[in-house]
């Protein structure tokens, strides 16, 4: 008796189950429906409609099927993460809660991803890389930082970076900007289109959601910093030069200046020659003005008042003061004045030497138009120690 009222039961109750048209949750992650059609007529209604499309026939095939099988899941894992570079452990749980339907899958890690994105914008990002993108008249290099230097190697982190430097080459100078150094706000540079042609980024959009949506795919914050342009204003080359490169267009630190000349006549190959070797000497001798007329007497004021407290606390008498001055103050500009230094490539000679010796070799006047020397993560932890004022003032 008591086993006929238990074998009632579990009839009962597995009756129920079957019966119940709904959505019945697995261990294993997977979803099947249960459904009752009424008569062979709306089978045939149903296969009509999945005969029309194979998406939607392998989408109906699956939800029947008692189990996604591993080999399957296997795969669209590895083609989830492809897609989107997001973790293993991501990826697998996205296809779990979506039922193992992976362009669901993939808007949900793209919404997550987002969200993840804009919480890691606060934390500090001073690792990266400078790319730069040129042409016969004009240079544009940005920096692009992350929090690593790890994420600084990924791919499509550095697909990212020249393709925000084309962008930048791009915009438009005015005639004054020409001239000197042109800063292009970050803010202004985020606004910008930009058309991407990579297999896990494509398509059109701004530069500010493409790099948000980088930020979820490295699993960082990811920041354009700061771009600058600069250009030609007569005939010449424009030389550049980047060091710990991982490609071209790319790198740590980066040094660009122009050679001009008047006479349009002029080879170029020779200041090709030059350019290309003071470009690096740039980036190792970090000068700050390219000849003595362009500092500035509120500089050569504040150095001369530092130099002569230093000398003064030696004790010596005012005449020996006044000559230790005098002599710190040349090497002073033999340290910042681009003319005034020692070439690296041949210490036996300075700056203006070599330029003197290259117009010698064209026959006309060969000069320096500008330069422009830039380097990842410079200024950022000051900037994040200094007061707020300081802050705004450093980037104005």
């Amino acid at each position: 008796m008591n086993f006929s009222r238990a074998a009632k039961c579990n009839f009962q109750f597995l009756y129920n189950r079957l019966s119940t048209a709904s959505v019945t949750q697995s261990g294993h992650g997977y979803a099947t429906w249960a459904c009752r059609v009424p008569c062979i007529a709306d089978y045939k209604e149903v296969n009509a409609s999945l005969a029309s499309s194979s998406t939607a026939r392998q989408m109906f095939m699956r939800s029947f099927s008692a189990e996604v099988s591993a080999s399957e899941q296997m795969n669209l894992i590895k083609l989830l993460r492809e897609r989107t570079s997001a973790p293993i452990k991501e990826v697998k749980s996205a296809l779990v809660a979506c039922n193992w339907d992976i362009e669901t899958a993939q808007t949900a890690l793209r919404k997550k991803g987002v969200a993840l994105a804009s919480k890691k914008s606060s934390r500090s990002a001073t690792e990266g890389l400078l790319a730069l993108a040129q042409n016969d008249n004009k240079a544009a290099v940005i920096e692009l930082n992350c929090e690593t230097d790890f994420v600084a190697r990924n791919e499509i982190f550095q697909y990212l970076a020249l393709s925000l430097a084309k962008i930048a080459l791009s915009v438009e100078s005015s005639a004054e900007q020409v001239s000197t150094p042109f800063s292009l706000a970050s803010e202004y540079l985020e606004g910008l289109k930009v058309n991407l042609d990579h297999p896990k980024l494509s398509g059109e959009a701004t530069v500010q959601s493409v790099i948000t949506e980088v930020a979820a795919m490295v699993g960082e914050n990811v920041k354009l910093r700061r771009g600058y342009t600069i250009s030609k204003t007569s005939n010449g080359v424009i030389s550049s030069y980047l060091h710990t490169s991982p490609q071209p267009g790319l790198g740590r630190l980066a040094g660009i200046l122009t050679l001009e000349v008047e006479d349009e006549n002029t080879p170029l190959d020779a200041l090709a020659r030059v350019g290309s070797e003071l470009a690096m000497h740039i980036v190792a001798a970090k000068p700050l003005f390219i000849s003595r007329e362009d500092v500035s007497s509120e500089a050569l004021e504040s150095e001369r008042d530092i130099l002569k407290s230093q000398a003064e606390a030696t004790g010596k008498p005012p005449m020996a003061i006044e000559k230790m001055v005098e002599g710190r103050m040349r090497k002073y500009m033999e340290e910042v004045v681009l003319m005034e230094q020692k070439f690296i490539v041949n210490d036996a000679i300075n700056i203006k030497t070599l330029i003197g010796d290259l117009s010698k070799e064209v026959g006309v006047p060969v000069k320096v138009g500008n330069f422009f020397r830039m380097e990842v993560g410079e200024g950022i932890q000051r900037a994040e120690t200094s007061s707020a004022a300081d802050v705004v003032a450093q980037a104005a």
